[in-house]
């Protein structure tokens, strides 16, 4: 699909981290924005911020996990601009679950999958029908990860299934798409390769209480900013890739109608020919024992 002047693009999560960054960058392809985000502070921040520098936006506070959220976001979306070309479900949590996957709360899944997941899916069906109907080029995006995209993340189990799930959504709504013989087209976002700084690290601030954690947390969270000096202090340097990469990365697949919107990686490359050899072989996977559980 080609970008152009006066197409207009959904980006839920817009008002931080990568769902800026890609807000940004359509409206420096001349494209009209719809900013989604739960922080209505952010969202307007970010809102009046990109009006200032001449982009055309409309921001609509919207909770991805609430369906008639989602609905009343397409409502607006096309109230205000006729026609939605660009759709990227962008919005993620992380969990909060602490040990072993049998300890976790029910709650910490639960409060995942409705943003992780459940977004992601309320986003497919409250706008693909119109997008169909409206019988122009478009594209969705549905951010997934690779850790649970790629390969499973042990240390981090809830957050990487969520990902996972969005990798299979995503490989369907393209098979269906297809069938349909539509002119939209499907990617999944692998943002990378490297570490990212987004609110991902503090999005328990955004925790409904209908998730609220039934019993305290064992370590207090760790900031982005805490977690990396810790790295520091152990030797270890961490390379971080800028959210705008990210942004263009999205941009150039689009244009390419890529699905696979996957950055070149070594290590990433290293997981996906383990995990496919493993399954090949029918062999046990080998592949997690470098994880060191604590």
């Amino acid at each position: 699909m080609r970008l152009a002047r006066g197409q207009t693009a959904v980006v839920t999560g817009a008002a931080s981290g990568i769902g800026r960054a890609l807000a940004h960058r359509f409206a420096a392809a001349g494209l009209r924005v719809v900013l989604a985000d739960i922080e209505e502070a952010a969202l307007a921040e970010t809102a009046a911020q990109m009006a200032a520098d001449g982009a055309e936006v409309l921001a609509q506070v919207t909770d991805v996990a609430d369906a008639d959220s989602v609905l009343a976001l397409a409502d607006a979306a096309y109230g205000a601009f006729d026609a939605v070309h660009v759709l990227c479900n962008n919005a993620g949590v992380g969990s909060g679950a602490e040990g072993r996957i049998w300890e976790h709360e029910a709650r910490d899944w639960q409060w995942a999958f409705s943003v992780n997941v459940w977004g992601v899916f309320h986003g497919i069906q409250a706008f693909i029908p119109r997008m169909i109907a409206g019988g122009e080029p478009g594209h969705v995006v549905n951010t997934s990860s690779g850790d649970g995209g790629i390969a499973p993340l042990p240390t981090a189990s809830v957050y990487a299934v969520t990902k996972a799930a969005v990798v299979t959504m995503t490989e369907s709504l393209y098979a269906h798409l297809r069938a349909e013989t539509t002119a939209i087209g499907a990617s999944v976002l692998f943002p990378g390769p490297h570490m990212l700084r987004t609110g991902l690290w503090e999005s328990h601030r955004n925790r409904p209480q209908r998730y609220a954690k039934q019993r305290p947390r064992r370590n207090p969270y760790r900031t982005l900013t805490q977690w990396e000096a810790a790295m520091k202090q152990a030797g270890r340097e961490v390379a971080f890739t800028p959210v705008e990469q990210v942004a263009e990365h999205v941009v150039e697949g689009i244009g390419a109608d890529r699905f696979w919107m996957l950055p070149a990686s070594e290590h990433s490359d290293r997981q996906i020919r383990a995990r496919a050899q493993s399954m090949l072989d029918r062999a046990n996977p080998a592949y997690l024992e470098s994880f060191i559980l604590d």
